[in-house]
């Protein structure tokens, strides 16, 4: 059973091109954690500020457990929100901040005392009680701020952005608490966020907007394997899909000079297809000899065999301008004659730039769209 209901909902401001949301239909199950992406101004913080009240819907419906809330003021929602900046009470201590939403709503004090401490313990900051928020760290401050929300035992959480401002460690270590903590819980749970890695770690699925319309939703590996148009694709990952025009004829498609077999569905004509740069190898070039600390056994300088992919995989011949080394990975930027592409190998690559190569691309690992890259193309 949905748990959270959004259907068809409008959000347009006076003045503005386009709608903030265009008609958004979602729903979340109890229990479920969702996550919301999309680029700056797509509507993810606009969604989330109408389910809790703080804005109020052009058109559609928003029901919470059975109940219309499109009326409901946002105190008596039972809905907790968690925001980007921690806003803390600076004059109340930490036990006071916590306990704040518990004093609102009448709960006698040995309640909230007990409450406070529960949750106090579950995030690791009972010590921090007698604290004020100005003695505190950032991920100290949302601690605190995460609960202020835990401790209300509402029906929905609300997280918007809630890591934006931490720096990067203290941010994929709080998000991995934060994401095994709701999980444990069982509450349900709507994220908004522009980190992928949150996206993907956080989200029993994951909901893309652009322009204030819904793209695709599934489950993170659904969404990053197979997208439902070319948006979905070139937003998530890092680096994004690669994307090459082809043109279709007669069950086969031509790309750089080269061709691979079209999906039975695909029509005849221009047409795009990608690939993530971690499906793809390279062969070719002049990889560091045995003696300059290449590979000694004939393979490849990344440690693995030349692909030549699935039979009738897509071979792209280019040159490389560009090495990304990064420890770990290395990602090689591949100049082509109508564009260019990405490919991700593991460790150091010991290619150099303006070497001619060809880059592998297994056929299962090819997703196609219309020429438009609006629609896939199921191949």
């Amino acid at each position: 059973m949905s748990h959270l209901v959004i259907a068809g909902l409008v959000r347009s401001f006076p003045g503005a091109e386009r709608a903030a949301l265009g008609g958004v239909d979602l729903e979340v199950g109890e229990g479920e954690s969702l996550v919301l992406v999309g680029p700056s101004g797509c509507g993810k913080s606009t969604l989330l500020r109408l389910v809790a009240g703080l804005d109020e819907p052009t058109h559609g419906r928003i029901a919470l457990g059975g109940r219309d809330l499109v009326h409901v003021p946002p105190q008596d929602r039972d809905v907790a929100m968690v925001f980007q900046g921690y806003a803390l009470y600076p004059h109340r201590t930490v036990r006071e901040n916590i306990s704040f939403p518990l004093e609102m709503r009448k709960v006698a004090r040995p309640e909230r005392t007990r409450r406070v401490d529960e949750v106090a313990e579950l995030l690791g900051i009972g010590k921090l009680l007698g604290r004020y928020p100005a003695n505190l760290s950032g991920g100290e401050r949302q601690r605190v701020a995460i609960a202020r929300a835990l401790v209300r035992h509402p029906k929905l959480f609300l997280f918007d952005e809630p890591l934006a401002n931490l720096d990067a460690g203290l941010r994929a270590e709080l998000r991995v608490e934060l994401a095994a903590l709701v999980r444990r819980l069982g509450v349900t749970a709507v994220f908004v966020t522009h980190d992928q890695a949150e996206a993907m770690t956080m989200g029993d699925r994951i909901a893309v907007l652009s322009a204030g319309t819904l793209q695709q939703i599934g489950t993170p590996r659904e969404v990053y394997e197979r997208p439902a148009n070319r948006f979905v694709a070139t937003f998530l990952g890092t680096p994004p899909m690669n994307v090459v025009a082809v043109r279709i004829a007669q069950g086969r498609a031509e790309a750089s000079g080269t061709s691979t077999a079209a999906p039975p569905t695909a029509p005849d004509g221009e047409a795009l297809v990608a690939f993530r740069p971690e499906r793809a190898t390279i062969s070719g070039g002049e990889p560091t000899s045995a003696s300059d600390g290449g590979a000694p056994d004939g393979r490849e300088p990344d440690g693995r065999e030349p692909d030549a992919g699935a039979p009738d995989g897509l071979v792209l011949a280019g040159t490389i301008h560009f090495l990304e080394s990064l420890g770990d990975e290395t990602i090689v930027h591949v100049t082509l004659p109508g564009g260019a592409v990405r490919v991700r190998v593991p460790g150091f690559c010991e290619r150099r730039r303006a070497d001619a190569v060809q880059v592998h691309v297994p056929r299962p690992a090819l997703a196609w769209f219309d020429a438009a890259g609006a629609t896939r193309i199921d191949g």
